[in-house]
This record gives C-alpha cells, sequence and structure tokens, in this order.
C-alpha cells in the first residue's frame, strides 16, 4: 500500500529534528551542571554598586557580601540623596542587628534553594531547540514541556514560561535567560490567583572575574495577583556594576570601612 508509506525525506527530517532536540537538551543538562558545580565551589565575596528600580521604590547603594550579611550603603532613595551622616546610621543599625542579619540569611538561603530548583528543572521543564550561535555563544529556544507535571506554584509559573537561552560555548555557563508566560496561569481556577500571559522576566550574567560569573540585570514583570504569594507577581529592575573581590573572611567592620570609601 503505497499510499501510506512516508517518504524517506520526512523521515530524515524527523531524525534531525529529534537529534537537534536531544543535542540541545544535553547543551542545556551540560550548562546546568556547570552551574550547580559552581555554585558549591563559590565562597567568593563581593562589592559592587547596585540600581534597584520598583514602582515605589528606586535604590542606588554599594553592597558589600560578608558571612553574617550584605552591608549596604544607600546613596539615593527614590530621587533622594541620602547625607553620609544617614548612611552610616543605616550601616551601622544592621551591622548591629543581628535578627535582621539572620533574616537575610534566611532569606538569602530560600533564594538559593529556588534557583537551584529552577536550575534543576530546565532539562525536563521544556522542550529546547537549538536557534543558531555566534562569538562563542549558543542560543537556545525553550517552550513548556506538555509531559512535565510542576510540584508547586513557582514550578507551575516557571514552566509556563518560553523563552530564549544564552550559553557561553566554550566553558558552558549561562549566559542569560529570557523568558514570557505562554499562557494565564491560574490558580484555583482563578479564585486565589491568576497571573496574565505574556509576563516577562530577563536575566543577564557576565564574568566579572576569571571563572566568576555574577548577574549584572535582572528584568522581571510579570502582571497579575497570587492572594497567598504576592511575591510571585512582580515588577522589578535591577542592575550590578562595579564589582570588587573581598578578602576572605572580611568582617562587618572591615567591609563598612570599604563600602565608605568607595565612590559613586
Amino acid at each position: 500500500m503505497q499510499c501510506c508509506r512516508v517518504p524517506a525525506f520526512a523521515l530524515f527530517a524527523v531524525s534531525c529534528a529529534v537529534v537537534s532536540s536531544q543535542d540541545a537538551k544535553q547543551t542545556v543538562q551540560q550548562a546546568v551542571q556547570t552551574e550547580l558545580a559552581a555554585d558549591d565551589a563559590d565562597h567568593t565575596r563581593w562589592s559592587y554598586f547596585d540600581y534597584d528600580q520598583k514602582p515605589n521604590l528606586v535604590v542606588e547603594q554599594w553592597v558589600a557580601e560578608t558571612e553574617k550579611g550584605d552591608l549596604k550603603r544607600v546613596i539615593e532613595e527614590n530621587g533622594r540623596k541620602l547625607s553620609e551622616n544617614e548612611q552610616r546610621t543605616r550601616i551601622d543599625g544592621f551591622r548591629q542587628n543581628v535578627s535582621a542579619q539572620a533574616r537575610q540569611r534566611k532569606d538569602d538561603q530560600h533564594d538559593d534553594q529556588q534557583t537551584r530548583q529552577m536550575l534543576n528543572m530546565l532539562p525536563q521543564a521544556f522542550l529546547w531547540k537549538q536557534e543558531g550561535g555566534e562569538n562563542g555563544k549558543t542560543v537556545l529556544h525553550f517552550t513548556p514541556n506538555p509531559r512535565f507535571r510542576p510540584s508547586n506554584y513557582q514550578e507551575r509559573v516557571f514552566a509556563a514560561m518560553r523563552g530564549d537561552m544564552t550559553v557561553d560555548s566554550a566553558q558552558h555557563r549561562i549566559v542569560g535567560l529570557r523568558g514570557q508566560l505562554a499562557h494565564d496561569v491560574k490558580f484555583g481556577g482563578g479564585l486565589f490567583g491568576n497571573l496574565r500571559a505574556g509576563g516577562s522576566f530577563d536575566i543577564e550574567r557576565r564574568e566579572i572575574a576569571n571563572g566568576e560569573w555574577q548577574i549584572v540585570e535582572t528584568h522581571v514583570h510579570i502582571a497579575g495577583r497570587i492572594l497567598f504569594f504576592k511575591n510571585i507577581a512582580d515588577q522589578e529592575d535591577d542592575w550590578k556594576s562595579r564589582f570588587k573581590e573581598l578578602p576572605t573572611g572580611i568582617s562587618m567592620v572591615q567591609a563598612e570601612r570599604l563600602l565608605l570609601a568607595r565612590n559613586k
């Protein structure tokens, strides 16, 4: 029955598509493994300049990472420049507040756990296709994998994204990750929340020292509401620059001196 035969070129095209998809997924898996291993091995601390813009708060500040917490020297807040005395008072207030430091470490640990969770999701939660590459970088396009079953509300939102990931081909490090909600995400049929299609995120990373990669830009614009998880819906643009590695085991007092010595 010749009418049921599949032309050879069609079989070849399907075969190439499968191989391409497998190669793309392998590239993603290698990048994820590299990032997780690098994170486990990284014990460096940094200071940097941070410009953070949210709907009701715009902050320009210097940040210094220490074992006990991140010290922040706020230079300007919502267009108002802080005096040197105000800057010192805020820094000292955090440096002397053990509870605030513990809360910040807990929040940072939670963020790190979520980041690792999302990284581990990448190979399975999406269907991958290599789009091309230049200047030593590979661009991969991703769409939601209909067979993936998210286990919590964060995974539901992330797994509904489509977009592109850029990988450094030589170091297998993630250079950029940008996505957009492919469809509305509703919780409880929309009763407990609804995130609208089109919401987006864009993360850019850069090698700031030999083998040391940091996020330099973060843009999150997701519209909607979550009744019990208000932090999911977010509007934020953040830029980090002027990174400088800090000495191992730097104390908060030493970090404060370094922060006060840095000029915008």
